[in-house]
């Protein structure tokens, strides 16, 4: 059974930082591009950052850019977002990703609040 359980998530003032965390298991982590993606209150859900399996290339969504950094460490089949600069803008529930070819997974979310 696959699962992915993310954590870490709160509530935040503006200008503060957190780290999330996704724990895998059930895949072959190593051999996923890994993602975190994030949807707001009436918004669809749009990516944030992914990375490719050896970690050597990342992406990241333009309002997140030079703020957030995404990583992962294969040996505990767990991939990290350290979130700094935290903007109002930033609040919504953010969800982990897995993929590999055809298969595709889904954590349940955590939700991450930037309030004064």
């Amino acid at each position: 059974q696959v699962q992915l359980v993310e954590s870490g998530g709160g509530l935040v003032q503006p200008g503060g930082s957190l780290r999330l965390s996704c724990a895998a298991s059930g895949i072959v982590f190593r051999f996923y591009t890994m993602g975190w993606y994030r949807q707001a209150p009436g918004k669809q859900r749009e990516l944030v950052a992914s990375i490719t399996p050896t970690s050597a290339s990342t992406n990241y969504g333009a309002s997140v850019k030079g703020r957030f950094t995404i990583s992962r460490d294969n040996a505990k089949n767990t991939m990290y977002l350290q979130m700094n600069n935290l903007e109002p803008e930033d609040t919504a529930v953010y969800y982990c990703n897995a993929f590999y070819f055809s298969s595709v997974y889904w954590g349940q979310g955590t939700q991450v609040t930037v309030s004064s």
